[in-house]
């Protein structure tokens, strides 16, 4: 186990339900969240490698290899396929390519200021097609 790894589930192993937050700091640390780094984790929780394995691979926010592409998120939840982002897909896909990893998601609370995407931290709101290719373009 790294001393990365070993920091990161030392900070965390006291918090109650730590498994969460653990996977988070992991991701965000490494940008994975690989077999090692589950073994490490369940065997620090007490926990089987398929408990931890059964998480990390039920959320999308956790990758079992780096991807270094940047990552642009888009709502495609009821609220905002009310308000139209299903025909901003083609062209969001379009201007993603293979340079930008483009994911569905299922709701960033911005319900009545959709269609929404989020690029890292930010979110993005009232995006109409050309606003959503600047924003992928500029990922």
């Amino acid at each position: 186990m790294s001393a990365a790894l070993a920091r990161i589930i030392a900070e965390h192993a006291g918090l109650e339900g730590p498994m969460l937050p653990i996977l988070h700091a992991v991701q965000a640390e490494f940008g994975c969240v690989d077999a090692a780094a589950e073994a490490a984790i369940a065997l620090a929780l007490n926990l089987s490698r398929a408990e931890v394995h059964g998480v990390v691979s039920f959320y999308h926010d956790f990758t079992a290899k780096p991807d270094p592409r940047p990552h642009v998120q888009l709502c495609r939840a009821e609220a905002c396929q009310a308000r139209g982002v299903e025909a901003l897909v083609p062209a969001a896909k379009a201007a993603a390519a293979s340079r930008v990893r483009l994911s569905a998601v299922y709701c960033l609370g911005l319900c009545s200021a959709g269609p929404a995407a989020r690029l890292g931290d930010t979110l993005h709101a009232r995006l109409d097609a050309e606003a959503l290719a600047r924003l992928i373009a500029a990922a």
